[in-house]
């Protein structure tokens, strides 16, 4: 997880402590046990030994190959095998196992399956989770779709808890960090979710070549359409094929994105240089319902 190849040294506050003590090793066991793929590792989450120390993880469904290639994300891209029909059933089975209150579902971008892009087997997991675990609420962090309302709606219908889908960056230099995505596509996914009436949730990584200044003008777009939940960190280089850092974001500046986006009108802001997507998700459900 080094940033190696980037020509600014990754400061102090960025250090993370590696734990891979009884209960990381649990998760782990149940997770591998299950066959299934985790963002945890495939996106090398510098809050790993965290979170599976807490018994908490974020599940990746569809497969551990993804139909894009982000520049920030270090996922295998190409073309995916065909997908599990199984998998939503495995995905519950290992949520009952880990007796979690709180689960965050993600997945790789499926556009080769261009019937419904992959949305059958997320509303299938999501009701299978919901049918399995009655007690544990479901956070999904879903691609875009490519803004297809069928596909949506199938996920929207399975009535998650949070619906999450993110910004990733500031729009102007959103199509060198996503090639194959679009911004404003990507606010409409949003604005759909908001509409329907489910609780919604965005994030975004600085480090990219932004300024403060388009970083606050991301969050108020954001704001202004209804959303609710807002994160924030800092962008790590995960292999010398992605994205070089441009700069590091001190942790005082994170504290002023956090005031401001309360200032907004956003329940939740999580912004601290690890904070990532499903980052302390669990704990963001209680301070919404709070």
């Amino acid at each position: 997880m080094s940033d190696s190849n980037t020509n600014i040294r990754r400061p102090d506050w960025l250090k993370i402590k590696l734990d891979t003590s009884e209960a990381f090793q649990a998760t782990k066991e149940i997770i591998n046990s299950k066959m299934l793929n985790t963002v945890c590792v495939e996106a090398r989450c510098p809050n790993i030994y965290e979170c599976w120390n807490r018994k908490t993880a974020t599940i990746m469904i569809l497969g551990d190959v993804c139909t894009r290639a982000c520049g920030f994300c270090s996922v295998k891209t190409g073309k995916p095998p065909t997908y599990d029909t199984m998998e939503p059933i495995r995905v519950s089975q290992a949520i009952k196992k880990m007796d979690l209150n709180h689960v965050v579902v993600t997945s790789v971008d499926r556009d080769d399956l261009r019937d419904d892009y992959g949305a059958s087997i997320w509303a299938d997991t999501i009701n299978q989770i919901h049918l399995s675990v009655p007690g544990c609420s479901v956070e999904v962090l879903t691609p875009d779709f490519k803004a297809h309302v069928p596909s949506l709606e199938k996920v929207f219908n399975a009535k998650p808890e949070i619906f999450s889908h993110n910004v990733e960056c500031v729009k102007r230099i959103s199509k060198s960090v996503r090639k194959q995505s679009n911004w404003d596509r990507t606010l409409e996914v949003l604005k759909m979710s908001v509409d329907f009436g489910l609780l919604t949730k965005t994030g975004m990584m600085v480090g990219l070549g932004e300024t403060d200044e388009e970083v606050f003008e991301t969050m108020e777009e954001v704001a202004c359409i209804g959303v609710k939940i807002f994160n924030i960190g800092q962008y790590l280089q995960p292999s010398k094929n992605n994205l070089t850092v441009k700069r590091f974001v001190h942790p005082d500046q994170f504290k002023v994105y956090k005031q401001f986006g309360y200032e907004l009108g956003f329940k939740v802001v999580e912004s601290a240089p690890l904070v990532r997507s499903s980052y302390h998700a669990d704990e963001q459900v209680k301070l919404y319902n709070n």
